[in-house]
């Protein structure tokens, strides 16, 4: 599962309807040069509210079972088999974070773009290549030199209050 913040792509592109794997890798090599919009994942207090939230769904409210998870500046990768149906996932995380984001920033409004984008994954193979993915994004976006340097990612669980 994969969204973003509201406003974070620039006025010339289009939320796409993403069909193929490679529409998705443009799609997020867009998202990671991160040359537009708010970047409101970047405040570390945003980015562990996020963290925690994910963390949270899983260990305390069951809603699903977390494999890789990564945030980026401007938006936010997970892998996770679910155990309720996932509008449910998205409107409790969702609902959750961007209110607590927008009162630890002092701001009001909007915060996530209403779409995501999911895919299915079919098998083990796919499943690896999944994690790597995500927890790859920050070094392939040229933010870090090792994924375990990225703080708000699976591959470097930060410790939860």
């Amino acid at each position: 599962m994969t969204w973003r913040l509201f406003g974070s792509l620039s006025p010339g592109m289009k939320s796409p309807a993403i069909e193929t794997g490679r529409e998705f890798a443009a799609y997020d090599r867009a998202l990671d040069r991160a040359d537009y919009g708010p970047m409101w994942l970047a405040d570390e207090r945003v980015a562990k509210c996020v963290v925690d939230a994910l963390i949270y769904g899983e260990r305390q409210l069951a809603l699903y079972e977390l494999h890789a998870w990564m945030v980026m500046s401007n938006h936010v990768h997970v892998l996770w088999t679910p155990h309720v149906p996932m509008p449910k996932i998205m409107n409790r995380i969702k609902t959750f974070t961007a209110r607590e984001a927008n009162r630890i920033m002092g701001r009001e409004g909007r915060f996530w773009q209403r779409e995501s984008f999911d895919h299915w994954v079919r098998n083990e193979d796919e499943f690896n290549r999944t994690v790597s993915y995500i927890e790859e994004n920050p070094v392939n976006a040229g933010l870090c030199a090792k994924v375990e340097d990225w703080k708000w990612s699976s591959a470097c669980v930060p410790s939860v209050e």
